[in-house]
């Protein structure tokens, strides 16, 4: 029996259906925190992603082939590469951002807290989980914005590279 394939998502007007061509995947989502993170090494985002090399790999193709994604060289023997966000993949953070505000909100208990706390820049004070500042009440950008893990989500992920390290 052929499998016949779907070609809807090409013919459709719906930004939903297209932009889920791009991004519509775990491993993608997860690849791209990563980014945002500043975790620009195939394996840092191995590690702290937890997904198979092949899996890896096949997202970071993906996403630069889609332009969200460019690569640089920062080793020539061997040569090795780090990823980072064009324009276009820096553009995924409200994004991000909504679905973090999301899972804070309705995939955790709140007696866990929050994995990063968030400083709004322009006005000095807590941002919250956006899309505004929950201090100032302005929007927030990227740029605007710093970013601080709480001790407990870094002692997972030093956890998670630790165990990593070890595995190779």
């Amino acid at each position: 029996m052929a499998k016949i394939k779907d070609n809807t998502t090409d013919q459709t007007l719906c930004p939903v259906a297209r932009a889920e061509t791009v991004v519509g995947d775990r491993w993608t989502v997860l690849v791209l925190r990563e980014l945002f993170a500043r975790s620009h090494r195939f394996e840092e985002i191995q590690a702290q992603t937890g997904g198979t090399p092949q899996m890896i790999a096949a997202r970071l193709k993906k996403l630069e082939a889609d332009g969200m994604v460019t690569r640089r060289v920062y080793n020539k023997h061997p040569l090795r590469h780090e990823y980072h966000l064009t324009e276009k993949g820096a553009a995924f953070f409200p994004v991000l951002m909504a679905l973090r505000a999301w899972g804070e909100t309705w995939c955790k208990s709140p007696r866990e807290g929050r994995s990063m706390n968030y400083t709004h820049l322009v006005c000095g004070k807590p941002a919250g989980l956006g899309p505004v500042c929950e201090s100032c009440g302005e929007p927030v950008h990227r740029e605007d914005m710093a970013g601080e893990r709480t001790p407990k989500y870094q002692r997972e992920r030093d956890a998670r590279w630790e165990a990593f390290k070890a595995a190779r």
